[in-house]
Parts: C-alpha cells; sequence; structure tokens
C-alpha cells in the first residue's frame, strides 16, 4: 500500500497511464486504441475503440472461478420473502430476460424503461438490458404518473418493465394504474409493458401489450443469448435527475469508462473483494443502486444484498431496528453503504441493537446523500466500532467525487463533517462565484467546480441535448470552462473538503434530489394559486424538507385558519398525485405576498433563512418589509 497522495499525483499528472493500468481491471473483448479523446472539450471520451459489455464483467467473466457463489440476495421485510441467486443462476435468468425482451422486438440502442420495487427481477431485467446493448432508464418506484410520463416522453422506450406494485411500511403501493396513466398522459406509447406479478394488487391488463413476467421467463428458460459487444463510447443507460426548471434531465452514461470507474472504485475506494457481500440500502432509481446495487459489486465479484423494506421492520413484517445489522451478519457484509437519514432514523431505536448481532466481517460503513453531521457519525462509529467514511457524488459523476480511498492507504483518517479529499482522476476545485478566480487559501467559500477532461463514469451528456450539457454545467461560473456541482465548498489546510448546500433551487430531502422550480410549477396549476414559492428547509431527520408559501387568488385562505388549511390539503395532494410523496412540502403557508426586491426578484434566501432561524442579510433591496414579517409571524420566528 502506498500513500494516497502519491496515487493521486499519478491520476492527475499522466491520466492515461493510469486509465491505461485501470482498463486492466475489466475484459476486453477488444482492447482500446485510444485511452482518451479530449478533442472535444468538454465531452471526454474513454477507452475509443475498445469494445465490452456491462453484463459480461458483472455476470460471465466469474463463472469460471465463482459459478455457484452467492451473487444476488434479494430480501424483502415487506412480504418476508428471501432469495438468493448464485452467479450461473443470475446468468440463466439474466438470459431469459434477454430472450425476452428480443422477443419484443428490442434491439441494440433501444430503450427500456424500468419501474419497479426493490425485488431481484428489477436487476435481472437492468442486466438483461446491459447484454443485449439495450439503454435502460430506471424511474424510482412509486413517482407518481405525471413525472413517470415526463420520463417516457423524454426515452421513449419500445418497452416498460414493471410490477403490480412495492410495499412501504405495509403500505402497498400499486404501480400498475400509475403506468397506466402515465403511458395515457405520455405522447409516446411504448409497444409492450411487461408485468411481475407480486400478489399484492390487482391489475388490468391491456390484450396485445401487457405481458406476465414469469410467462415469459418459463418460456424462455434456457435460452442462450451472447453478450452484444459494445463500443466503450457507446450509451449504457440514462437516469434523470432535477434540475432548476421543471423538464428533468437525462444523464447519459457510457459502456466502458463506468465500467472501468466501478472496478476502480470497487478495490480503491470500498475495499471490495471477490466472494464477500456488498449491502448498499440504496433503491435501484437512484444512481448509487446502479453503481453499487447492481453493477460495482458484480464486477468486482461479490455477493449484493437488495433490500426492500424499512430499516426498522424484520422479516416477520414487525417493528426490528436491528434488521440490517441481522442481516450483515446472516449474509457476512464486509462492505456497507447507507445515507445519514436511515442513520438519524436507527438513532431512535435501542442502541444495544448495535450490539445484538455479530458485525465481525464488516469492514466500513459509508455515507452519502446529504451532508453526514458530526453527532450522527460519531453516534454509528461508536455503535458499530468500524470506520464510517462519508463520500459526496452525484448522479452526473457516476461514483465518488470525494471521500477517502481505504483500498490505496486504509490509515487515511476520517474528519468528521467532511466526505474527505478528491478521488483519483477528479480535479477538483474552489471557485468565487462571481470571478471564477480560484479560491486557494483555506477556508475560502467557493462553488465546487472541476476541472476538464472528467474522469472515465462521468456523464457523457443530457440525453439528446448536448446544448443542455454544455449550457447547464460548464457555463455557470464567469470566465471559466468548468463543471459546476452547484454545491458551495471549503477546504481545509490539510486539503479536506466540506459541503455548504446548494447553490442553485435543488434541495436534498433524505439522499433525493428534488427541483423546487418543478414543485413550485406543479402547485401553481392549482386554480386558487395566484404565487408561490418553495424553498429546503434544514431539516433534524432528513437533511432538508420542502416548504411552500402560497399567495391565494380568493383572499380567505390567507386570512382564514380554516380555509388555509383546507388549501394546503388540497396542494398536498395534488403534488403527491403529480410529482410523488417524495416531492410533498412538510407544510404549505398561505400569505398575502411574497418577499421580493423592488425589481420583482423571489427573495428565495431570505426565506430559507427565516425558516432556518437564521439572519436574512441585507434586505434594503425588499420591496415590502411586512412581507417577510408575515413569514416570521407564520413561523413564530
Amino acid at each position: 500500500m502506498g500513500s494516497y497522495a502519491d496515487f493521486y499525483r499519478r491520476s492527475i499528472e499522466a491520466p492515461e497511464a493510469f486509465w491505461a493500468e485501470q482498463a486492466r481491471l475489466i475484459d476486453w473483448h477488444r482492447p482500446p486504441e485510444q485511452i482518451l479523446d479530449a478533442s472535444r472539450p468538454p465531452f471526454a471520451r474513454w477507452f475509443v475503440g475498445g469494445q465490452t459489455n456491462l453484463c459480461h464483467n458483472a455476470v460471465d467473466r466469474h463463472l469460471a472461478q465463482r459459478a455457484q457463489q452467492p451473487a444476488l440476495i434479494a430480501v424483502s421485510t415487506e412480504t418476508g420473502a428471501e432469495r438468493t441467486w448464485s452467479f450461473r443462476e443470475l446468468h440463466a435468468d439474466v438470459q431469459a430476460a434477454a430472450a425476452s425482451l428480443l422477443a419484443l422486438g428490442v434491439g441494440r440502442g433501444d430503450r427500456v424503461l424500468i419501474y419497479m420495487p426493490m425485488v431481484g427481477e428489477a436487476i435481472v431485467a437492468m442486466l438483461a438490458c446491459a447484454r443485449i446493448g439495450a439503454i435502460h432508464c430506471v424511474v424510482f418506484g412509486g413517482f407518481a404518473s405525471g413525472s413517470l410520463a415526463s420520463r417516457i416522453e423524454d426515452a421513449e422506450p419500445r418497452v416498460v418493465v414493471s410490477a403490480d406494485a412495492g410495499s412501504r411500511g405495509g403500505k402497498v403501493i400499486a404501480y400498475k394504474p400509475l403506468l397506466d396513466e402515465a403511458i395515457r398522459l405520455s405522447r409516446h406509447k411504448p409497444a409492450a409493458v411487461v408485468l411481475v406479478d407480486r400478489g399484492l394488487a390487482p391489475m388490468d391488463r391491456e390484450a396485445g401489450r401487457d405481458h406476465l413476467w414469469a410467462e415469459l421467463m418459463v418460456r424462455h428458460q434456457g435460452a442462450q443469448v451472447p453478450c452484444t459487444w459494445l463500443e466503450a463510447t457507446d450509451v449504457s443507460y440514462t437516469i434523470y435527475t432535477s434540475g432548476t426548471t421543471g423538464k428533468p434531465k437525462g444523464v447519459q452514461r457510457d459502456v466502458g469508462g463506468y465500467a472501468v470507474a466501478l472496478a476502480a472504485s470497487m478495490k480503491h475506494i470500498f475495499d471490495g473483494r471477490a466472494g464477500e457481500t456488498y449491502f448498499s440500502t440504496s433503491d435501484i432509481g437512484w444512481v448509487v443502486g446502479h453503481s453499487y446495487i447492481v453493477y460495482g459489486p458484480l464486477i468486482a465479484g461479490m455477493a449484493t444484498l437488495c433490500y426492500e423494506g424499512l430499516p426498522t421492520q424484520g422479516l416477520d413484517r414487525q417493528p426490528d431496528g436491528g434488521i440490517w445489522w441481522q442481516l450483515v451478519e446472516k449474509y457476512r457484509v464486509s462492505v456497507m453503504f447507507s445515507a445519514p437519514t436511515a442513520v438519524r432514523v436507527l438513532k431512535k431505536q435501542d442502541p444495544a441493537l448495535l450490539k445484538k448481532y455479530d458485525l465481525s466481517s464488516l469492514r466500513a460503513l459509508f455515507l452519502a446523500g446529504e451532508p453526514l453531521d458530526e453527532p450522527t457519525a460519531r453516534w454509528i462509529s461508536d455503535g458499530l466500532g468500524v470506520p464510517i467514511i462519508d463520500n459526496y457524488w452525484q448522479t452526473e459523476s457516476g461514483w465518488p467525487i470525494l471521500t477517502l480511498a481505504r483500498g490505496v492507504e486504509p490509515q487515511q483518517p476520517t474528519r468528521f463533517g467532511s466526505p474527505g479529499v478528491p478521488m483519483y482522476g477528479y480535479r477538483v476545485k474552489i471557485l468565487h462565484e462571481a470571478t471564477g478566480e480560484e479560491l486557494t487559501e483555506p477556508g475560502q467559500k467557493g462553488v465546487l467546480a472541476i476541472e476538464g477532461p472528467t474522469p472515465p463514469g462521468f456523464m457523457q451528456t443530457v440525453w439528446r441535448d448536448d446544448a443542455r450539457f454544455v449550457d447547464t454545467y460548464w457555463k455557470s461560473v464567469p470566465g471559466r470552462s468548468v463543471y459546476s456541482t452547484f454545491d458551495w465548498g471549503i477546504r481545509d489546510a490539510e486539503g479536506y473538503y466540506y459541503i455548504l448546500g446548494r447553490t442553485d433551487d435543488v434541495i436534498n430531502v433524505a439522499g433525493h434530489r428534488l427541483g423546487t422550480r418543478e414543485i413550485e410549477e406543479c402547485i401553481a396549476s392549482h386554480a386558487n394559486v395566484a404565487e408561490v414559492a418553495v424553498v429546503g428547509v434544514a431539516d433534524a431527520l432528513k437533511g432538508q424538507v420542502a416548504m411552500a408559501f402560497v399567495v391565494p387568488r380568493s383572499g380567505a385562505a390567507a386570512t382564514d385558519a380554516d380555509a388555509a388549511r383546507a388549501l394546503e390539503g388540497e396542494i398536498l395532494q395534488l403534488v403527491s398525485a403529480r410529482l410523488g410523496a417524495l416531492a410533498r412540502p412538510a407544510r404549505v403557508h398561505c400569505v398575502t405576498g411574497l418577499p421580493k426586491t423592488r425589481s420583482g426578484k423571489l427573495l428565495r434566501r431570505a426565506i430559507q433563512a427565516v425558516c432556518e432561524r437564521r439572519d436574512p442579510g441585507d434586505l434594503t433591496t425588499l420591496d415590502d418589509p411586512g412581507t417577510l414579517q408575515q413569514v416570521r409571524a407564520l413561523l413564530g420566528a
């Protein structure tokens, strides 16, 4: 083991030699002819001329040495189901699913939208797409019909794979009616829908369009479907992320660069070892699920644990705050990945649960999704007795930007409150928001930015919209062509970074990114809403929650408590129906006016500061001080 500083320096000073070395961690059908093509910035093309396949690297290449080893472990405390696939069994099921998709007319480059709960079949479907060169687009299960429809329109899938229902905390969420309504709303109509019937909710099936997963798998069991060898620069998948406009962005990922980035991160960052078990508590609807439930662990030859349920719910569906640790003991989990919100939920449980199970297999717990506060980090660190490693990244990056590389320098110290240092390949800078000047002194606050070329695994572009990719990410810092993370950051004297929140109107609720503009547009569609402002407010459990302030068209709701409550209920119902429960504000407050500057600009930052009991700063440009006073009075601030 060498020093991480030397390892990082090599990746920055000689990137092509460094990444050529990392490329040997995966199988290539045809080796790359050119490691990096950066001739058209900001677009970086990695491993040009190389051919490979994500499914081959995740499944097929392990058959020779570990065919009988567990590959996929699916556990649901919602249904009490547990199932383990060996690599050989996973290989067989993925081929049957691939044959099913081919029979439904899916070919290389076609899109398959996956709208699924956290069940093993969802992962089989993703791998089947990768096997035949189809582009999967996974949408978080339970997303409301309007949000799902916008993604169907953008991706134009030939096939949608879904289920009768998901379940959360014992509450069944029927997916099929949501999907049917989304298809009705969408201008694009998929040719076929494949449904996993879990027996949780009745399903109406449309003749000729809707097919049952189980029937297709029986029909194609035993099928031999070879991997389609793809160019390293081909598209592997798209995944949607919230932006500052209502239109979601389809983050587009490549094949070869992503495979290499994940293989390298499993070795250098997570210290994951073939034959062991990896447990990420995320969801396949998010990028963490793509990278560290599905592809990363399997590429590394590890078993991956796919979990449906709450962290406080046992296999018998009874309350059990120790279920995760029970699974760590049972499946000998060595590396675990979760979110600070989940740990804050566990803090409310009996701390004895952390000592009840044999956790000797666990080497580290990685946390990401939103900033990790020091009390939470100390509580879980003391309870588990293993390193707690924060990490910071985005849907766009595909793998960590800031963390500690445990596989390179195991003893590199953690700093509570800091996600760590820049990972190899990332040229991370703190830049002045107005001048673009690099801030090099410790403690100076600026925009966290990344200089190009971006490393392998990073997004290629926005799906079908190169101009949006360039304009959104590479033109926001004055005078500089750099990738903006849209996060404020500072760096200490030892090079550790600290994240201080967003520079734009995206908020982070329990690790889920939500665009406040999208929520505002939804609320504004209510007939009795004249104006609306949505801000993210710090929350002890979820990191942030959305808070809405509405100016009603009819005056009664602004002054009458009963009318205000009725309007709040209607708005919350509207947001749930259109965008899903995740986007629902914690509160909707009715006001007679919103704080604005004399030029008419809405002062969201001032509203947010008052909500968080902070000084709202300079208010000399405020048009009507009474509007902010009204917000204060509503909140008792």
